[in-house]
């Protein structure tokens, strides 16, 4: 085994996509120096100060945790060119143009280590052409290396390697972007905007002609291109004035001056529209106006045949909508495809065209079709693949559709499909994808997935279909399964328990599990993790109890009768908080009231860098009862360490109080909600892996429970300093008679009630005042207007 280590990265470059980079290196824990151009005026670094000042600014935020801009290092190309020698990878991202970037190349390049890395953030440029110039050697570690914005969402990273670059650079690069950077990497053929910029901006100049052909409107067209089709919800035309009109037309003319001879090359033509737009300065979202304007409060569309902006929110067809929500898509594609409504024909016809392109440009710009699928997936939001798409719809049929179209002159152009379409390998399979690999069009075979040692970090892997790929939902041996969890092993020591409820909220059907969970992992296993099948993509670990199911008790026997659900959840927490046996909370995406305080009472956390954890139940008009509290006040008994502990409380109170919810696991950590030693991993896939790792380390360390200790509290002085300020609050107006009445509940809580400062109370006790305050509250006339507003509307009443 050779480790490869990144123990130091540069970043040349300080714009939009070099900055956010940079900030994401430091997410990571990456030592990260940023370069520019020496300022004219002012401090010499006064391009990168600027734009590390602009990170905290930006939203969505680059920075997991604000505070950490500082651990950016600043340097410029005149003074610091010497500190490239300190760097392992080195990241060129400075503007589009072939001639700056091969000035800036002459400059740095005596300056790179023997053995760092080389890369290009180019979304386009060609990387053969960049790498002129460089010695052999040089060229051997140069590669392109196409970051998506935002980087530190966007799940897709391209590796263009040259034909010079050695095959070890690219899988080194490749670990160090899956596993420390958290991305998805695709490799490309080193062909014009690569594979996603190049399908993906294909498929934008599609949809224009077509809505222009059949007459839709840009906001018709949003509606039909976004979340119905399973694509990101700002649909085409908003993603474009989003990403920006000149950005857009730059893509667009790379493929004009180097694709000349492309079949698709008069689609490549600027659209008319769009060449106004970027004339007139109207260049999207930071301009104002692009293909929407906002005008007051109203959005407003532009009309293509006027140029006016006249007022939006047009939608689907009912009849179209139907369509969509098809769950077959064999029938999906089949009732498109016969459609006359013209947003049916539409639709047909910009899947025809994204199948017809993709189908003759799969030997020129990809090694395989997954590349392809995984490359739309991650670089433009879709939730299934172009490629996908045409297998699951049926790959002859649609194939013979498609030809039947080029054959009429519908297509957008003449060129047959391939032969490889119709007969051979695919059309025996039924399609690209097969459990051998995916095809490649050049080998004329099968390639399976990458064997990298990187990829055992991942159980179950990012799947296609027709694959046969593992599922979390089903993979291992099952031990318990109901509507509620999964209780699962893969022989290998460690028991898993999956929430499978709406969101993974916690009903009397998941405590049940979570006691049975806790038995057979002391019983039989190293430790239990809480992981479930859908973190990976995007699911919630758990957006916390379920109030709906405890809404029939309360109905019939009052507060009264939702006491008993109440103490099983704290006494299931507590059991977890003391099992004898390691619990591991593998947390992404929302943990959320009874979802954080499940996290904050197993024995450690493994947390996605994209994990929002809050205790939020002051929404609905109620306070933590699961702990949530009781955690805070043992938290600022700990951190105060013999010192005034009401210091350390503040921010455990504000942050129930106010419903505060992480933007980060980075932001989770300061707020307390993490602990130092819990471990953020960047990588969905790796997450279980890693929280497996983490159970089986402290049971083989000789893992013990924490010993039951009493909490010191602050009392009356603690309560009645809180509660001072909330009065404040109140009487300017600043928090409603209610959120006072939540507030002074939850800093007595917090406090450990009327008692004297610096007493001794068990966890038990908070834990009753927990439950008091909450069965008091389900009383309330002003909390059940708030559970009311949240169960009809989803979003929280303020009274």
């Amino acid at each position: 085994m050779t480790n490869f280590i990144v123990k130091k990265v540069a970043v040349l470059g300080a714009g939009v996509m070099g900055a956010q980079i940079a900030a994401h290196c430091v997410n990571a824990k990456v030592p990260v120096v940023l370069f520019d151009l020496p300022a004219k005026e002012g401090p010499k670094n006064g391009i990168v100060l600027r734009a590390i000042e602009n990170l905290k600014k930006l939203s969505p935020a680059p920075l997991g945790n604000k505070e950490h801009a500082a651990l950016i290092e600043v340097a410029n190309y005149e003074d610091d060119l010497a500190k490239l020698a300190e760097c392992d990878l080195i990241i060129e991202a400075i503007a589009e143009r072939l001639d700056w970037k091969h000035d800036l190349y002459a400059k740095v390049a005596p300056h790179i280590a023997p053995n760092a890395i080389f890369a290009s953030n180019t979304s386009g440029l060609s990387i053969t052409k960049l790498s002129e110039g460089f010695d052999a050697d040089l060229k051997s570690r140069y590669c392109g290396v196409h970051f998506f914005n935002p980087p530190r969402y966007m799940h897709l990273v391209e590796i263009i390697p040259t034909e010079f670059t050695k095959p070890e650079i690219s899988d080194q690069l490749e670990g160090f972007l899956t596993t420390t950077l958290g991305k998805g990497v695709v490799r490309a053929k080193d062909t014009p905007n690569f594979i996603a910029n190049r399908v993906g901006v294909f498929g934008i100049l599609a949809i224009v002609h077509e809505a222009e052909k059949f007459g839709l409107s840009v906001d018709v067209v949003d509606d039909l291109t976004g979340a119905k089709l399973g694509r990101a919800k700002s649909g085409t035309f908003r993603t474009a004035d989003v990403v920006g009109l000149d950005t857009m037309g730059h893509v667009i003319k790379t493929m004009q001056d180097y694709l000349p001879n492309d079949p698709f090359a008069a689609v490549y033509k600027t659209p008319a529209v769009l060449a106004g737009l970027v004339e007139k300065g109207a260049l999207g979202q930071k301009t104002g106006a692009g293909f929407y304007k906002k005008v007051g409060k109203e959005i407003q569309r532009l009309d293509f045949a006027t140029g006016e902006y006249v007022t939006g929110g047009g939608k689907a067809a009912d009849i179209i909508a139907r369509i969509l929500k098809e769950k077959d898509p064999v029938k999906k594609m089949k009732a498109l495809r016969e459609s006359t409504n013209p947003q049916g024909q539409f639709l047909w016809a910009i899947f025809r065209d994204a199948f017809h392109y993709i189908a003759i440009h799969l030997d020129s710009i990809a090694d395989n079709a997954r590349e392809i699928d995984f490359a739309m997936r991650w670089g433009f939001g879709w939730n299934v693949g172009p490629f996908e798409t045409w297998q699951a719809a049926g790959w002859t049929q649609v194939a013979n559709w498609v030809k039947e179209d080029i054959d009429a002159g519908h297509a957008l152009c003449n060129a047959p499909l391939p032969a490889w379409v119709f007969e051979g390998p695919v059309a025996e399979k039924g399609g690209v994808h097969t459990p051998e690999g995916s095809w490649s069009a050049v080998s004329k075979s099968f390639v399976p997935r990458s064997d990298l040692a990187v990829y055992q970090r991942q159980q179950f892997r990012a799947p296609v279909f027709g694959s046969g790929a593992i599922d979390g939902r089903t993979a291992g041996t099952t031990v318990f399964e109901d509507d509620s969890v999964r209780l699962w092993h893969s022989g290998d020591e460690v028991l898993v328990i999956s929430l499978k409820t709406k969101m993974h909220v916690i009903g009397q059907g998941v405590i049940e599990g979570f006691k049975m969970a806790l038995a057979e992992a002391a019983k039989n296993y190293k430790g239990l993790v809480i992981w479930s099948a859908d973190a990976a993509e995007g699911g919630a670990f758990s957006a916390g109890a379920d109030l709906q199911s405890a809404l029939p008790a309360f109905m019939q026997g009052g507060a009264k009768a939702v006491d008993p659900i109440i103490r099983e959840l704290q006494d299931t927490f507590m059991a977890m908080k003391y099992s004898n046996v390691p619990v591991v909370a593998a947390v992404a995406g929302l943990a959320l009231g009874g979802g954080c305080e499940m996290a904050l009472h197993a024995s450690k956390r493994v947390a996605l860098i994209e994990s929002y954890i809050g205790l939020v139940e002051v929404g609905v008009g109620l306070i933590p009862a699961g702990g949530g509290l009781k955690e805070a006040a043992a938290r600022a008994y700990k951190e105060a360490k013999g010192t005034d502990i009401l210091q350390f409380l503040k921010t455990g109170f504000t942050n129930a109080a106010t419903a505060n919810v992480s933007k980060s696991a980075l932001e989770a950590q300061a707020m307390g909600y993490l602990k130092e030693d819990d471990v953020i991993v960047f990588n969905p896939y790796e997450l279980l892996h890693v929280a497996k790792v983490e159970a089986r380390a402290m049971f083989d360390k000789g893992y013990r429970p924490p010993l039951k200790a009493p909490i010191q509290v602050t009392g009356r002085y603690g309560y009645g300093t809180i509660k001072a300020q909330l009065v404040n609050m109140r009487d300017g107006g600043f928090i409603s008679a209610h959120d006072f009445k939540l507030g002074e509940m939850i800093a007595e809580i917090v406090s450990g009630g009327d008692i004297d400062q610096g007493s001794f109370v068990s966890e038990q006790w908070i834990l009753d005042m927990e439950r008091k305050a909450f069965l008091e509250l389900l009383n309330h006339p002003k909390t059940q207007e708030r559970i009311m507003g949240m169960m009809q509307t989803g979003k929280p009443v303020r009274n």
